[in-house]
């Protein structure tokens, strides 16, 4: 017969369903009583549940022979239950200095590291660990202190992918309670009380004033306020999601999204209801931008955990308030820009430093490559620098005159002067393009034409005897354009190298 504590754990299992028939669940075991106490009662509900147990212990090595005695322990408690034992060791604190994280958060990555090797490796299909309403109450509050929205309040899931928490509404002095009426010993961990760790102060010195001085129900509270924040997160992250499948772009590694969907994802006010309108404002949709901000960060991130409010805020200045060819960078080596009417979202690219738009100084990129046009016939050059290599043909152009794909394109061969050159745009560049009735600078162009500013400073010109005549994508220059009379035309392609 199962205790009421067994009960209630049932019931949190199948009401969620964290578990199915057939699951082989990996037990995580630090040896503390919290672990200790899910393998148990794990071990009385597995016939209820229709699962098969395996136990799994990491070794974070941060207490030397006192950490090999807890691995030993749990070792132990397998053994005697008959359960296999997966066993992991890594040096948390080296791995904390490497890769400059705290020890917590290092604690926490690698151990879930280990986790999902368990899952991967077909050892087990879901591990459950021992986090209690305690933990969760302890984690709403140090979010709270650290500065928090809504995704802080949530706190810790009942499940996240593979990882399942049953005794997430159990509270911890219950499962002492537990063991103690079996005779189930338990191994203490002394970092645990060290309140020189937030999570130690909160746990040792102000919940329990809470619950003295201010209301007995403080967790139980806590547990709700989670709760419903999870519940209010989980419709933002389904809007979320949906917003950003149908109304963001990739290609490659960069994702952009318009401007004003991303300040306005429901659509302009004007197509509201006249009712829900007259209750809008621009904070209404606020909350969505922001949630919108941090999901095609986290596309590129794979997790948002460093990127602050403050860093929102600055997206959305740049969306609001900055001219095309601005930029931000955002932690994690991620760069937000703005390229006209969109913001876009790339890594940080090493080799391509940051100029600003209004200043004209060439990129360290620059090259310039001498062309040797043949009579007939086609000459290739290749720019490493761009990645690309451009074909300059040399046609027969009376009978691709009527052409009219190809008007205002060719140039005639016949007008071309050496020294006939290849090379990137620089500041000043200017010439009268097919078509127009006076010069315009390049600059100009690039504004027309919508070419971000951080591709401007490598753009490829084509020079005739120190004359531009030739801009890639923009029209040739009028007077070196074939016409009535042209034999030869000379068309110019591109390919990547």
């Amino acid at each position: 017969m199962l205790t009421p504590l067994e009960q209630a754990a049932l019931e949190t299992i199948r009401r969620s369903r964290m578990l199915a028939p057939g699951d082989r669940v990996g037990v995580a075991v630090s040896g503390g009583a919290d672990s200790v106490a899910l393998l148990r009662i794990l071990e009385n509900l597995r016939d209820d549940l229709g699962i098969t147990l395996l136990v799994v212990h990491f070794n974070h090595q941060l207490r030397g022979a006192e950490s090999e005695v807890d691995a030993e322990f749990v070792a132990g408690l397998a053994r005697e239950s008959g359960l296999e034992f997966v066993l992991a060791r890594e040096d948390v604190a080296k791995a904390a200095q490497e890769r400059g994280w705290n020890l917590e958060d290092a604690a926490r990555r690698l151990r879930y590291a280990f986790f999902q090797r368990v899952i991967e490796e077909g050892r087990a299909t879901r591990i459950a660990v021992a986090h209690t309403a305690d933990d969760q109450a302890e984690t709403v509050l140090a979010h709270v202190f650290r500065g928090t929205g809504l995704t802080g309040l949530a706190g810790i899931h009942p499940q996240v992918g593979s990882v399942v928490r049953p005794l997430l509404e159990t509270r911890r002095k219950e499962l002492r309670e537990f063991l103690q009426e079996r005779g189930q010993c338990w191994r203490e961990d002394a970092t645990n009380r060290d309140v020189r760790r937030l999570r130690a102060r909160v746990r040792e010195q102000l919940l329990p004033v809470l619950e003295r001085d201010f209301s007995p129900a403080i967790v139980a509270h806590l547990c709700n306020l989670a709760r419903f924040a999870r519940e209010e997160e989980a419709f933002w992250s389904a809007l979320v999601e949906d917003c950003f499948l149908t109304r963001s772009k990739q290609a490659g590694d960069t994702v952009s999204i318009a401007i004003h969907v991303l300040l306005e994802p429901l659509g302009p006010r004007a197509r509201l209801h006249p009712s829900v309108k007259a209750q809008t404002n621009l904070a209404s949709s606020r909350a969505l931008t922001e949630r919108l901000i941090r999901r095609l960060y986290q596309e590129l991130r794979g997790d948002c955990r460093d990127l602050a409010a403050g860093h929102v805020e600055q997206v959305i200045r740049l969306a609001t308030q900055s001219s095309s060819g601005r930029r931000i960078d955002l932690p994690g080596g991620i760069v937000a820009e703005r390229a006209f009417d969109e913001i876009t979202f790339s890594p940080q690219n090493p080799s391509r430093p940051y100029v600003p738009v209004q200043e004209t100084i060439p990129q360290p990129n620059a090259y310039q490559y001498v062309v040797s046009l043949p009579d007939r016939g086609t000459t290739t050059v290749s720019i490493p620098e761009l990645g690309t290599s451009f074909r300059l043909k040399v046609i027969d152009w009376p009978s691709a005159e009527r052409d009219t794909k190809r008007e205002g394109k060719v140039l005639d061969a016949a007008l071309l002067r050496t020294p006939l050159i290849l090379r990137n745009w620089r500041p000043g560049d200017a010439y009268r393009p097919h078509g127009r009735r006076q010069s315009l600078k390049l600059k100009q162009m690039f504004l027309a034409g919508r070419v971000p500013g951080h591709e401007r400073a490598g753009w490829p010109v084509l020079e005739s005897d120190g004359q531009v005549i030739w801009a890639r994508g923009m029209p040739p220059a009028e007077g070196f354009c074939a016409r009535e009379g042209t034999q030869r035309g000379v068309v110019i392609e591109e390919d990547r190298l």
